[in-house]
This record gives C-alpha cells, structure tokens and sequence, in this order.
C-alpha cells in the first residue's frame, strides 16, 4: 500500500543568538598552544562555545544532545574541559578537535560543580541530587559516591598532596571527607545559612567560604599529621560541634574524635564585603592570589592575598608607627608606658585591590594571572554578555581597563518577534531594545539597530525597509541599507500586539491594547532633510472594538478580516465593508496567534488555554479541537501552501500539525525555556523560533519521509526506556546504605550492554551445545561428519569462536558502564561467565578487563557462588591462574619500567641533559634573569 499523504521531516539545522547561557559558569581555556587568557569557554543551551575574546569570533562549538549545559571546567594540562548537563551526565571534550571520547553517568539531576585533582587524574563532580561522585578519568570509571549532604553541592575541592576533598552545600555545611576511607570525618557548621562558594588559599592551610551575608569567613587548617610527626603536643579530644549565636569567635565545627588524625578548623576571622546580598560566584586565580567575589549586582570585588614576606613587611611598618605613637603619648603624659603589641589579623593577609563595574548584572566570574603582574578577568552577564577586563596587580591603586565586549551575535533581552524576507535570505530578530537581521546562510549579523520594546514585526515588500510594532504602541520604520530609522508613528495608545501585510502588499493592519485596530497604506513622502523619497505609512480607517485586540490576520484573498479579542472570541470582519461576518467561540482563555491557510478555506487559533481549533471560514464551525501543548500557545503559522501548520507553546516545544486530517505530525524538540515565537520562510523549507533562553534556532526541511505509526512507535520506545532507566538499581547483598556508595546509574545504556552480554552468552551456549551434539554424532557414526554451520554473528565478526565473541561484547562496552551493566545481569548468567573468564586468564586475553569483571562479579554475588558446589573448582581455578598471570604481567611491566629509567640514564649521561625536565620551571628561571637583568639596567639609568 503506498502512502496516501506524505510528510516531510524538519530537523534542527543551527542554534545562533546567544553569546553564553546565564546556567553555566564562563572559564578560561588554551587552545593549541596559543596566548594565555585569549579564549574563553561558556555554554551555549546544550552545546558549548569556545569564543577569541580578541577578534569577537566562535572559534570551536563543542556539540551537546539536548540536555543544557550546567558547568564547566578545564583541566589542569588545558588539554580538555569537562561538561556537566542538566540530566546529570559529565563528558569530556578534547580541546585540540572538538571531539568527546569518554563520559559518565551517575547524577540523577543537573550537576552544579566540577573540580579536577592536580595532576588531572581524577574529577569530582557534586550535583542537585546531594551527591558528590568521585571519577577516574584515566580508567574511564566511578570511584565512588559520597552522600551525607542534604541539599545542593555548591563547590568541591581536591586537596593537593593529601588525599582529602572539601565541600560545601546549600545545607550550610562544610565537609571534609578522608578519600582513603571514602568518609566525612569532618563537617564545619559555623554558618547560619547557604555556603555558595568556597576556596583554599595559602598553600592549602585557609578555607574562604562565601554564604547569604556580607561576610567572607576564613577559617585555618592545621594538618594534625604533620603536627605530630614534628612532635607537637596532641590537641584535646571531646570537642562537640559548635554553632554560638552570640559568640562569633566559636563559629567552628568539630566533628569527633576522628578528625584529630587528620585536620583541624579554626575561624580566623572575616573579611567584609561591599554588597549586601549572598555571594554568587566566588573565584581565585590558579595560584590563589586574588579572590573575584560578586552578589546579585553589576560590582565584582577583587581580593589579594598578601605572601608571608608582604604581611611581615606590613606588620614591621605597623609596628614602626605604634611605637612612635607610644613614644608621643610617653612624652605628653611623662610617664613610662608599655611596649606596644601589634596583633596580626586576617586584613592584614587579604587585602582588598579594587572593584570592577560591569554593564549589567554578573552571573558568573572566572579571573587569570599572567605574565608581568597582569590579571585577566572574564564576566558571563545576565543579559548574553561577555566582558573582558585586564589589571596590573604590583600598581598601588590597580584600575581595571575593559578589553572586550561580545555583545554582536545575540540580542540582550528575549526575542519576541521574528520575521522572513520574501526571497528566503535574511531573519529579522527584534527584542526589548535592539532589531538585527541576520544572513540565513552564515548566520551572521548584517544590521543591528536600536529600538523600543518590540512586539511584532515584517519585511515591506522589496525587502529594502523593515517596519516594527512596540509596546508603546509606536510603529518604527528603520531602512536596511543605511541601518537607520526612517519614522516612529504614534499608532496606537496601548501596547501594539499584533500586525500583518496587506494581501495587495500597499499597506498593513495594526491591533493593540487600545480596543483599536487600523489600516495603514504605504506611502512615498520627500524627506525635509536630504530632499530623496522616504517610507512611510499612511492612517485611513480604524475599527473601534470593546475589547483588546491580541492579534490580526487578512484571509489571503483580502476578503476578511480576523481579530482575536482579550474575550476569548475570535472576531471575523468584511475587509472593504468593516461589517461583522463571523463570531469564533469557544476558547476558555483569550486566543494569542491565529493563521488563515492560502485558500481560505480554515482558519486555526492557538489559545492560552493550551487548544489548538481548526474553523471552517465558509459557517465559522469548529471542525476540531486539539490538546496542543502542556502550557500556553504562543505562536501558531501555517506553511506556506498547506494545510500544514506549526504551533509554539510555552513547553518548551514546537509542534507540527496535519489541519485536514487533525493529526499531530512532529514534534521540534531543543528549546530549553519558553517559546515565544516562530516564523516560517516563504518556501517554507526553514523555521526559526526564539526563546527564553536566549537562542534562536534554524530548523530546515529535509527531503526524508514522516510515516505517522513509525513516529508514534517511536515515541512510545523512547518513553519506555526512559522509564526503564529510572527504575530502581538491584541492591547489591551486604550493601550498606552509607556514606560512601556505587558511583555508576542505571541508563538505557547500561540496560542495553547488560542486554547484548545475555544475548552473547545465549549465543555461547548454543554453539557450545551444538559442537557437543556434533561430537556426540560422530561418535556414534564412528567417522568425522561435516561440522553444523557457524552463526551468521560470528561468520560477520569474521568466523570468531563463541568464547571470543563474549570477550569482545564486554569489551565494547563503555568503561563508565560496565559496574552498572554487570549488577544488572541476572545469577543464572554468571556460572558461565565465570568459566569464560577462567579461559581468557589462561590464555591471558584482555586480563585487566577480566580481572575487574570478575572481582565486581565476586563482590556483588558473593553469597550465592559461596554457596554453590559446581563453581567451587572454577573458582579455586580462577584464584590459582589469575595471581600467577597477574604476577607475571606486573614482572613484565616492571622489567620495561626498569628498561625505561636505564635507557633514560643513558641519554642523561650522554647529552648531559634532564630528560623529561619541567620546561615550565625553567621558563620562570628565564624570566626571573630577564627582570634582574631590567632591575640593573633602570638602576644604572
């Protein structure tokens, strides 16, 4: 049977309009090499945008899915940058091509923080699920889970030559956890609220935390450890956690006993703020020299802490001016007075350098120290900006200088009108205050101009001016050529919702909040200024009404006129006459778009109250109402030509729609926020929608097919996995619900690998059983009969044997996933497994990824393989084989480790240089001899 009606697929095409989402941090990155703090790297909805601050431009777009992007952070070699996204998933991307080779799956919600150790090995990641997950990046696998916060993770730090990590939460609470015993074994509690950000300064021995008040409070560890390794006095036991309301000097938190082997806390002091509100992002540079701290505001104030030798240079020069004091007030009083003490304190060790004025209001914040004193300071605002500001740290009162501004490629508030021109090339984008249009092809600005709060918008024919409706209810005439307003009309006395091209293209129609609707002609008038002929618009008719207009539309065929009213009716008028025609009914809340389809024959509203109703124009009957959408309909169009029609809902969603047979055809999925609005090109092959969130998206039409079943079948599976995936993990037997946990979640992945290892070892069984049924027949014959024919698997894998088909099955499957995949396979499948496993040991394939397999296998099924007779000898078997091929790997390693220090020797001794010698540190010897040898010379002079 052929296809009665054929639909075509629309498929996401580009996402342009946004310079950085206001949800994830902005960083610094190196790319290939190239100068230090020249590129910065900020989320983009799902995807993640690498810009040169320099020259304004998009240098690299690291490709998301469709989860938004939540957190960024580059490691320590600058080599690659891990993503957090809003489903809880971390991939890492190499910055040298753009490409993601690994990825993890363990947060059941968005991540909010990512922090990598020192040498890059490890990642932490804590989330809106409480969590904190431990990651191996080398080994592509979770550590652990760490669970013992109750709200949000804020910030999270490796310490750098111990084993510990540091979080804070929105519970309030510090923690320190000891990695070696995957335990909290120390939770600070000296704060009364929200704990929004966190860093560790001198050289690891202060923590700066940052809550909902004005304050910065230090506090000072003591590595108890090395303490009692140089033979100090054990600290005291017993003490309890303290949270005095009225003493501010015993805001710290002891947890137990425990912790006295390891660290203690004590509050230095705090360090006041300029703003008022919470901290929002707390930063230090990579060195943990200068503080970047902002609130809720445009103000980002810098911090610098001071090197011992500065403090003690300060407190000698302190010292200095109290004993003259004491001296003169010895003199006036004429009596012996005491030796002055000067008490060091926390403002003497922080010192504020200076604040920075920003456009508008910071969301994020991330600073870096170059060469020669200078600090880089990148801003992520609120309104889709991007600033860069550079200052000299050694200058006595250091004064910011803006270096960049990436403001070009997106509007600043939300786009609320769009517009196609008629030959298909140019998107008209208009928002609060500023119109561009954009080239369709490259998506590149070609005009930005400002203007008031728009609301709708159109090309005039010829394509050579654009007109703009506002909240003002003024009409803006701007002129493409030259990129400037021609006229503002005083249209309307209300906001001027709606207004559409007159079919005959000599005039338009305006609706606004004014109860009004009016009929504008184009006319050609002599500017006074330059004496050439300008655009403007002519007033010849208006139609007074009771209610608000909310939208306008001439029927193609110039006939009638539909207005949409704030009384949820659908108003139909004779165009020539004004006379009432029709009265559309029915909507429960006010109607917000309409369309009228090219032969004039339908009529489709879109409602706040989530319907979309297809009318006849001939009686005005309703011929179907449908549930659209999840939220308000916001915009609704038909392609050009059709009975075709697109809707935008507040759902995040654009949806396609069949008006002849009321079926829903597909849904657009990538917004991450409301919809607003849409619009469709003349020839109808493109889409572009704007949102909430900033970004406009290009959808084109392919030439692939839409089969309506295979669609809802297809929406059906992808319900069912995710529903699968979100069912319970088995709990593993002996499992205690604990602090530290599994890393790994169940996915659809995992499900599937587990699925594909069952299917393998099915496959393995039944070869097995026929070689054995083939062997057992040749017996019986007493001659050699032809072998049964092998699997078409295997024959595809290239004739493989059973047993090897399972090893490459398992080795196929994601590093990060194997755990999850291997708890979720069911016992009666593990007897066999563990028969193969004892084979590849011996013939020593792949014994790494064997010997992870089976220890997880032992650990999770340890009851019922105990238990079990049969797998007695296999399992005396695999202990005997895999110590003696473990040891014989490690004796083969450690041979090549010592091959490699001789060889290494050799060339040391032969070339008289360092091998593998850090070029960073003789790169900072160079340049201390270059600024000796500048010092000499300036003496000199």
């Amino acid at each position: 049977m052929g296809l009665t009606k054929q639909y075509l697929r629309y498929v996401a095409s580009a996402v342009f309009g946004v310079i950085g989402s206001q949800k994830a941090n902005i960083t610094y990155v190196t790319l290939r090499g190239g100068e230090k703090g020249r590129y910065v790297a900020v989320a983009a909805c799902e995807h993640v945008f690498i810009w040169d601050v320099r020259k304004g431009e998009k240098v690299l777009i690291l490709q998301g899915q469709k989860h938004e992007v939540t957190f960024l952070c580059p490691s320590p070699d600058g080599i690659h940058i891990a993503v957090g996204y809003e489903d809880g998933a971390v991939r890492v991307f190499s910055l040298l091509n753009g490409e993601s080779n690994v990825s993890f799956n363990g947060h059941k919600s968005a991540v909010t923080v990512i922090q990598y150790d020192g040498l890059g090995g490890r990642l932490v990641t804590g989330s809106k699920d409480t969590d904190v997950i431990v990651w191996d990046i080398i080994n592509e696998c979770g550590l652990y889970r760490l669970r013992g916060h109750k709200d949000v993770i804020t910030q999270a730090l490796f310490l750098k030559d111990k084993n510990l990590l540091v979080t804070s939460s929105k519970d309030s609470f510090v923690k320190w956890w000891d990695l070696d015993t995957q335990h909290c074994f120390k939770t600070m509690v000296g704060h009364r609220s929200e704990v929004w950000g966190m860093a560790l300064l001198n050289q690891e021995n202060r923590l700066l935390t940052g809550s909902a008040d004005s304050e910065l409070r230090a506090w000072d560890i003591s590595y108890l450890q090395e303490e009692k390794a140089e033979g100090e006095p054990k600290v005291k036991k017993g003490k309890t956690l303290l949270d005095d309301d009225d003493d501010e000097d015993n805001e710290e938190g002891v947890d137990e006993s425990l912790e006295e082997r390891i660290l203690s806390c004590k509050k230095a002091g705090s360090i006041l703020r300029e703003a008022r509100d919470r901290v929002v992002s707390l930063t230090t540079d990579t060195k943990a020299r200068v503080i970047a701290c902002h609130g809720n505001d445009s103000v980002l104030e810098l911090f610098t802490v001071l090197s011992e030798q500065e403090v003690q240079r300060k407190m000698t020069k302190k010292l200095k001016k109290a004993k003259k004091k004491a001296a003169k007030a010895q003199e006036d009083a004429g009596e012996e007075a005491a030796e002055p003490v000067v008490e060091r304190m926390l403002k003497d060790e922080i010192v504020r350098l200076t604040n920075i004025k920003a456009s508008a209001k910071i969301r994020w914040v991330d600073c870096l120290s170059c060469a020669g004193g200078e600090l880089k300071v990148a801003l992520l605002l609120q309104n889709n900006t991007v600033e860069t500001y550079s200052l000299k740290t050694s200058d006595k009162a250091p004064t910011a200088n803006k270096t960049a501004r990436l403001t070009l490629g997106g509007h600043r508030t939300d786009v609320r009108t769009l517009a196609f021109s008629s030959d298909n090339l140019a998107i008209l984008s208009a928002s609060g205050d500023t119109v561009k249009v954009w080239n369709r092809s490259t998506l590149q600005v070609i005009r930005t101009m400002s203007c008031e709060y728009a609301l709708c918008s159109l090309f005039v024919p010829g394509d050579r001016q654009i007109i703009l409706g506002t909240k003002s209810g003024k009409l803006q005439i701007f002129e493409l050529a030259s990129g400037t307003l021609l006229e503002t009309v005083d249209a309307h006395n209300g906001a001027l919702w709606s207004m559409c091209l007159a079919p005959d293209q000599r005039g338009i129609v305006t609706g606004s909040a004014d109860k009004t609707v009016k009929f504008w002609e184009f006319e050609l008038i002599k500017d006074q200024g330059t004496g050439q002929k300008r655009l403007t618009v002519k007033h010849t008719r208006t139609l007074q009404l009771e209610e608000d207009v909310l939208c306008v539309k001439f029927s193609p065929d110039h006939r009638l006129l539909a207005v949409s009213l704030l009384d949820c009716t659908v108003k139909i008028f004779y165009t020539d006459t004004l006379k009432f025609f029709l009265s559309l009914y029915g909507h429960k809340l006010p109607v917000l778009c309409l369309d009228i389809s090219h032969d004039n024959t339908l009529i489709a509203t879109g409602s706040a109250d989530r319907n979309v109703k297809i009318w006849g124009l001939d009686f005005g009957d309703c011929h179907r109402s449908m549930f659209a959408h999840d939220d308000s309909v916001m915009f609704l169009q038909f392609v050009p030509k059709t009975h075709l029609f697109f809707t935008a809902g507040k759902d995040k969603k654009i949806k396609q729609w069949d008006a002849d047979k009321f079926e829903h055809i597909q849904t657009l999925e990538g917004h991450h926020r409301e919809v607003w609005c849409l619009t469709i090109s003349p020839n109808g092959d493109h889409i572009v929608s704007s949102s909430h969130d900033k970004s406009l998206r290009l959808w084109e039409r392919t030439r692939e097919p839409i089969i309506l079943e295979e669609e809802r079948e297809m929406e059906r599976e992808a319900e069912f996995e995710e529903s699968m995936a979100k069912g319970d993990v088995p709990v593993v037997p002996g499992e205690t619900q604990g602090e530290a946990a599994p890393a790994g979640k169940k996915t659809v992945e995992t499900v599937k690998a587990a699925e594909r290892i069952m299917e393998a070892l099915e496959l393995y069984k039944e070869e097995t059983r026929k070689m054995e049924v083939h062997k057992y027949a040749c017996e019986n014959a007493g001659k050699e009969l032809p072998p049964p024919k092998p699997n078409p698997i295997l024959v595809a894998f290239g004739n493989v044997s059973p047993s090897r088909y399972v090893l490459d099955v398992i080795r196929k499957v994601r590093s990060s996933e194997l755990e999850v995949s291997l708890l979720v396979l069911p016992f009666p499948y593990v007897p066999e497994l563990l028969k193969l496993f004892n084979g590849y040991i011996q013939q020593g394939l792949e014994v790494e990824l064997v010997c992870r397999c089976l220890f997880f296998l032992l650990k999770i099924h340890f009851g019922q393989i105990s238990s079990n007779q049969m797998l007695v000898s296999v399992i005396d078997e695999l202990r005997m084989n895999t110590l003696s091929k473990v040891r014989e790997i490690r004796d083969v390693m450690g041979f090549n480790r010592a091959a490699l220090q001789f060889l290494q020797r050799e060339l040391e001794s032969k070339e008289d240089v360092m091998f593998f010698a850090d070029a960073t540190g003789q790169l900072e010897e160079k340049k201390k001899k270059r600024r000796k040898r500048e010092r000499a010379i300036l003496t000199i002079a």
